[in-house]
This record gives C-alpha cells, structure tokens and sequence, in this order.
C-alpha cells in the first residue's frame, strides 16, 4: 500500500456483526442451532441467512435425508409410508447432531419425536419459528412437495397440524415469529433472542 493509498477499514455495523458471531459461537461451544416449526415457516431460508451471519454451516435435514436415501421426501412417503420416513429423519438428525456446531434446519415433523427433542437438548439449541396459519398456508398452497397436505382439504389439514403440533413446538428453548416481513428482519430476531437465551451482552446494552 503506498501512503496515498487510503486504508481499507471495515464498517462499524460489519465489526458489530463479527464480535456478535464470534460471542455468540462461543457461548454454543459445541451446540448446534436448532430450527424447527411448521412447513412454510422458513427454516431454510432464515437458516441460511442465520448461517452466514454466525459463518457456521447450514444444513437442511429433509435434504439430507433426500441424499441418504437417494428419493424426494415425496417418493419415501409414496413408496414407504410415513412411518418409515419419520425413522429415517430422527436418524438423519441424530447424526447431523453430532457431525460438528451448524445451523440445521428440521422438518415440521421431526421435533415431534421424542427421542429427536431430546437428541437436540442435548447436543442443540432448539428455536422455534412460530407462524399463524394464514401465513403458513399463503406459503405453501403452491408448493406441491407437501405430502401431508395433500388432501381434499389442505388448508383444514394444516389447521389441524398446527393445533397437534404447537404445544410441542412450545417445548423448544426460544421461540421467535415467522411474519412476512424480509427474511433479515426475522434473522436479527432470532439473533437477539439467542443472545438473551445465552445471557450475552445485545448491541444496545451498556458493555
């Protein structure tokens, strides 16, 4: 660099972000980040975002479970039923579990698994993002890889998933809501919560 050149100096918001990542990634030590909810609630797309922002990996455990079996979430279910499936991702997760500290979304399903809920209280911290179920079904009405909403009444279907599954879902260590608004507005909730949830200090605290 010669004198006139002028020094590169990283912005204050991107040195906040850092020290916010690297706190934070301490405080798991070796945990994951847990996303679990209702499909449609956006754990892949705020997973993915959450990710960058803690620079951990982000893994999506239906893709996964896709990989290892080699079929779409849609083919498994046709060809062995739901039963079969669920075995599947609780051991798909299991192992995502113990790989190394990521960011994993789950299937809407997954955390209804005891043994699931309490592999991810061990070794995670569990984050529910909460949706009401007019925004769930605005979101995944034109999707057509939802085995279980295809029905006569897919909207009634996902009523009566979300009355069945909440109260589970309220288990989970934090709970932040999905609403529509840019995914990064919902990235820096759940970063605020998990910062409270892990007693660290929040940009606005006095250090």
């Amino acid at each position: 660099m010669t004198e006139n050149e002028p020094a590169l100096v990283a912005e204050p918001q991107q040195v906040q972000d850092l020290k916010r990542a690297q706190a934070i990634n301490a405080a798991l030590r070796d945990r994951s980040i847990v996303l679990v909810g209702m499909m449609g609630a956006g754990k892949t797309s705020v997973g993915k975002r959450l990710a960058a922002r803690l620079s951990l990996p982000f893994v999506d455990a239906d893709h996964a479970i896709e990989e290892a079996a080699n079929k779409t979430i849609p083919e498994i279910f046709a060809e062995h039923g739901e039963a079969y499936f669920r075995d599947g991702e609780r051991r798909v997760i299991a192992r995502l579990l113990k790989e190394r500290r990521q960011v994993i979304a789950t299937g809407g399903g997954a955390f209804m698994n005891p043994e699931t809920r309490a592999a991810i209280a061990e070794r995670g911290v569990s984050i529910w993002l909460k949706a009401d179920v007019e925004v769930l079904f605005d979101r995944v009405r034109r999707r057509s890889n939802r085995p279980l909403l295809h029905t006569e009444d897919p909207e009634g279907t996902l009523r009566r998933l979300v009355e069945a599954r909440y109260p589970i879902y309220a288990a989970a260590d934090i709970t932040v809501m999905s609403r529509d608004v840019p995914h990064e507005h919902v990235v820096e909730d759940v970063i605020s919560t998990l910062e409270r949830w892990l007693a660290l200090p929040q940009p606005e605290d006095p250090q």
